[in-house]
């Protein structure tokens, strides 16, 4: 049996992964619905290269959704169901907006602005889904401001943990070689 170590890459990139699956559920607690999956979107796409941004945002995404069915009571119905499979495609295309921007973009206006594109990928996604279901009628300029909020709150703690967290000795340890690989 071999004891967990942090001096491989994949266990500091396990452990990364875990560490905002458990920010998702602690979040899901607090938010149900509104948990800000564009803020964890962007933050993975910062953080990981890109296949390792969709894989760390598709498992922000199931976390979620295992809390809310198991936990929080989500009603287990097609539509409920649609809406948990769309938010896990639309969060993962949130990532892959970020992701462009940090390829190209670098420092404090370049996190911004992947901020900024992964929330615009997921509001555009789900505008997109109530217009060709009907459902505009229902789009509230406030709710998109709370959600916004939500998600901008979110995304400067995680961004604030991830530069603590680099600027510690551990910190350095765990995130070596993660924020080097956007390739």
């Amino acid at each position: 049996m071999t004891a967990f170590t942090l001096s491989s890459p994949a266990s500091r990139t396990m452990l990364s992964i875990g560490a905002l699956a458990v920010f998702s559920v602690l979040f899901t607690l607090g938010f149900a619905c509104a948990v800000p999956l564009a803020a964890f979107a962007a933050i993975s796409a910062m953080s990981f290269d890109r296949r390792t941004a969709l894989l760390a945002t598709g498992a922000v995404w199931l976390a979620n959704q295992a809390i809310g069915f198991g936990f929080m009571h989500y009603p287990i119905d097609g539509e409920t169901l649609a809406w948990g499979g769309a938010l896990g495609v639309i969060a993962l295309l949130s990532c892959e907006a970020a992701g462009l921007v940090t390829r190209h973009v670098r420092g404090v206006v370049g996190a911004g602005v992947a901020f900024l594109a992964a929330f615009v990928a997921y509001e555009g996604s789900l505008l997109l889904i109530d217009a060709a279901i009907g459902l505009l009628e229902h789009v509230d300029a406030l709710g998109t401001l709370r959600i916004f909020l939500i998600n901008a709150c979110a995304f400067g703690g995680l961004w604030a943990l991830k530069t603590i967290a680099s600027s510690t000795r551990l910190g350095r340890r765990l995130t070596t070689g993660l924020s080097a690989r956007h390739a």
